[in-house]
């Protein structure tokens, strides 16, 4: 989207999404982006409060500018409507001067993707999923030729090589 980087950071349940989000999120705010999230709860109907206040504030609380949770219609700022697409989203990010929206979950979006794999069957995602830019796997895994791994235990270097 016109002057705001988006990177997405997709994967299953449990496989370290949001701590990675609060990572780049604290580093990059810490180098002086300034950042805002967006988080699809991919769980059905509409986000539920309390989680939607906890998913939101753990990205406030690492720096994020602008938090939204978006899910079956409703876009946790609040504004409501039929639908929501990433892209929607997106276009009003551009009224909050962002250098960078990173966006947790929308697996079939066309953002670049950090795929977080936690169990062998989730390399699905590899073969499933379009515009890979990263992959970070709690086991070893063979090395793809057109983009990078790390380890889980490798975060750090990855949040600092992802920001050079």
């Amino acid at each position: 989207m016109d002057g705001i980087k988006v990177f997405q950071v997709v994967g299953y349940q449990n496989s370290g999404k949001t701590t990675l989000m609060e990572k780049l999120i604290a580093y990059g705010t810490s180098k002086s982006f300034r950042i805002g999230t967006i988080k699809h709860h991919g769980h059905g109907g509409a986000p539920d409060k309390n989680r939607v206040a906890k998913d939101s504030d753990r990205h406030r609380e690492a720096g994020a500018k602008f938090a939204c949770v978006e899910g079956g219609g409703i876009l946790h700022l609040e504004a409501q409507q039929g639908s929501w697409s990433l892209d929607e989203i997106i276009s009003l990010y551009k009224q909050f001067e962002l250098d960078l929206v990173l966006v947790e979950g929308y697996k079939q979006a066309q953002y670049p993707k950090i795929i977080m794999i936690r169990e062998p069957e989730d390399l699905e995602l590899v073969r499933e999923l379009t515009n890979i830019h990263s992959i970070i796997s709690w086991f070893p895994i063979e090395q793809p030729d057109n983009y990078q791994t790390f380890s889980i235990d490798e975060l750090d270097r990855f949040v600092e090589e992802f920001f050079t």
